[in-house]
């Protein structure tokens, strides 16, 4: 769906993600941040939407697995994962989710206006087309 409103909106929206692990999730850190390392190889979406799929099976073996799977090199990416380089920068988005009042998955923002759950995509238009005609009246 997201795929679709960017398209449809070409050059007038653009998509921002950021990783909010839920806590009660034990291994969705790690799975946030072997997302990371396989976007170091331009497979970040690919790799984000196997997660989802995947769910609940996101051990570390299940995590080098989907790298594998996608044809990532296994020991640069186990070296990226077992490094924690992009820990710090996952708690960092976390942390900006839970100052912006994120507490579900997903949630997304359209200028202001929160989006929480899987809405209808006539939702997400509504929303764009209203930031985009707030976006004209303030232009002078």
């Amino acid at each position: 769906m997201l795929g679709q409103v960017l398209t449809e909106f070409s050059g007038k929206v653009r998509l921002v993600y950021k990783d909010f692990p839920l806590t009660y999730h034990e291994n969705a850190g790690p799975a946030a941040e072997a997302a990371r390392c396989a976007g170091e190889h331009g497979h970040f979406w690919e790799y984000h939407d196997l997660l989802f799929v995947a769910q609940p099976a996101l051990s570390r073996t299940d995590l080098v697995t989907y790298a594998y799977r996608l044809g990532l090199p296994q020991q640069v990416f186990v070296a990226c994962l077992d490094s924690g380089r992009f820990r710090d920068a996952v708690k960092a988005d976390l942390e900006e989710g839970r100052a912006a009042g994120v507490s579900k998955t997903p949630t997304f923002f359209i200028n202001e206006r929160r989006i929480v759950g899987a809405e209808s995509l006539d939702t997400f238009r509504d929303a764009i087309r209203a930031a985009l005609k707030e976006a004209d009246r303030r232009q002078p």
